[in-house]
């Protein structure tokens, strides 16, 4: 089964996002646009609260901005951990959310000597299709001479970073880590003037063999197994503001390549107690490793990947399967039919969500409904099937294309949903209600507020 996922970086120096990022997330060329996946790692993300954003689920322009991009084309955000100004975020097509579980995060700061978080790494780790996959966002200590800084802080936070129950306590324990970020290493040796020449003359591969990441991969066991592509693209710091001119201040930084995307496959024989990989082996082709020069706000330019990942299988099933109706044109059609696959361990606190097409994240729900059902219960083929109704308060008024989520208390995750399917609800003059009590924003819905993992 082949996934296609697209990971990026980015040190924004504590800019305003730019209007536009379609074309840093390839969304805008015809044949990358199927992407299953987004990873989007920023680092140096201005930490003051926007006013207008103060009372909003996600406090930061970023976010809510990728989040507002992602959207029309199907993307929901999976998982998100944010670290002072280092965030990452996790997206997925809608209909792969049931197949995405275990998703943890972990944070482990590395500046000030681990006291403060403009250092270090922020992770989301999860299940894809039976896969342990880590995506691992780091901005590691700047300056040419702290590269064995670099190394020890990156052997740190492989160290802390530790992750509940037994299929991949480790960063490393996964089948497949995407390590990325300002990893700030440099050019050794070369003086300004010769790296500025290969650039401008294009012959950048002159400059590899003195980059502190290519010489570290062969000589620190901690980098043993990591892969990267090409630099194909010109170093991406450091940048005059708002040009594509490298350093005019009177400090003349040399450029170099410190934004970097790198993967790992765990060796079928590196299994903890010797277990084997989760399902099988994987593979891991590159299609793109590119740099942005087209954005201008910080002095970093950008850098995304895309990765061809094939598993070795694909889950068939979800979680739970949810049946209902291609139309609902009147109340008494809201019926919602679910199946729960065997060992599912289901929760009085689970419910069913009702989304409008194009929604953002598992919070953005219309309304929902307990998936609780007192009777209807039978077992068909060892599996428990049972049945919901919307009320009427509850459906949108007019008319709207959505899908229904299952959303696991368990998992803190959306475990089933359905194909898109009309919603036709001619109700004039009333607003839209929801069941009571309706949780607020960020709350799962019932009488224990708890704050819902995207």
């Amino acid at each position: 089964f082949l996934l296609s996922i697209t990971v990026v970086t980015w040190n924004v120096g504590t800019a305003m996002p730019p209007s536009d990022v379609s074309s840093l997330l390839h969304l805008n060329t015809g044949e990358t646009n199927d992407a299953d996946m987004i990873a989007i790692g920023l680092q140096e993300v201005n930490s003051k609260i926007n006013k207008r954003l103060k009372d909003a689920l996600f406090t930061d322009q970023w976010s809510e901005l990728f989040m507002d991009v992602l959207s029309p084309f199907h993307f929901v955000l999976v998982s998100t951990v944010r670290m002072q100004g280092v965030i990452l975020l996790v997206f997925a097509k809608y209909y792969h959310l049931p197949f995405l579980q275990d998703i943890q995060t972990d944070c482990t700061r590395t500046g000030l000597g681990g006291y403060w978080g403009n250092k270090g790494g922020v992770s989301v780790r999860l299940s894809i299709f039976g896969h342990m996959v880590c995506f691992l966002n780091c901005h590691l200590p700047a300056h040419l001479e702290k590269a064995e800084q670099r190394k020890e802080d990156f052997a740190t936070i492989l160290h802390m970073q530790q992750f509940e129950g037994r299929a991949a306590s480790g960063i490393l324990d996964h089948d497949l880590v995407f390590w990325f970020g300002d990893l700030n290493f440099r050019i050794e040796s070369l003086d300004i003037r010769f790296v500025k020449y290969a650039i401008d003359s294009n012959i950048l591969s002159q400059l590899w063999e003195k980059d502190q990441l290519n010489i570290a991969k062969s000589t620190w066991p901690v980098l043993s197994g990591f892969q990267e592509g090409p630099l194909n693209f010109p170093p991406t710091f450091k940048f005059d503001v708002g040009t594509n001119k490298y350093d005019s201040s009177a400090k003349k930084r040399k450029p170099a390549w410190t934004d970097r995307i790198l993967w790992k496959i765990k060796s079928p024989s590196s299994g903890a107690g010797g277990r084997r990989p989760s399902r099988g082996v994987l593979t891991v082709s590159q299609l793109c490793y590119c740099s942005h020069m087209e954005y201008m706000v910080s002095d970093h330019k950008p850098v995304a990947a895309i990765f061809a990942v094939q598993f070795a299988s694909k889950a068939d099933k979800p979680p739970v399967e949810i049946y209902v109706a291609d139309e609902w044109i009147r109340p008494e059609q809201a019926v919602v039919k679910y199946k729960m696959a065997a060992g599912f361990h289901r929760s009085s606190w689970d419910w069913i969500g009702l989304y409008r097409v194009g929604f953002r994240h598992p919070k953005d729900y219309v309304s929902y409904v307990w998936a609780r059902s007192d009777d209807g219960e039978r077992c068909v083929e060892k599996q428990l099937c049972a049945q919901v109704m919307f009320s009427e308060e509850a459906l949108p008024k007019g008319k709207g294309e959505y899908i229904l989520g299952y959303y696991s208390n368990a998992s803190s995750s959306i475990v089933g949903v359905t194909e898109p399917f009309q919603v036709s609800n001619p109700q004039p003059g009333q607003d839209e209600a929801a069941p009571e009590p309706q949780p607020q924003p960020g709350q799962v819905p019932g009488s224990h507020p708890a704050p819902i993992q995207p």
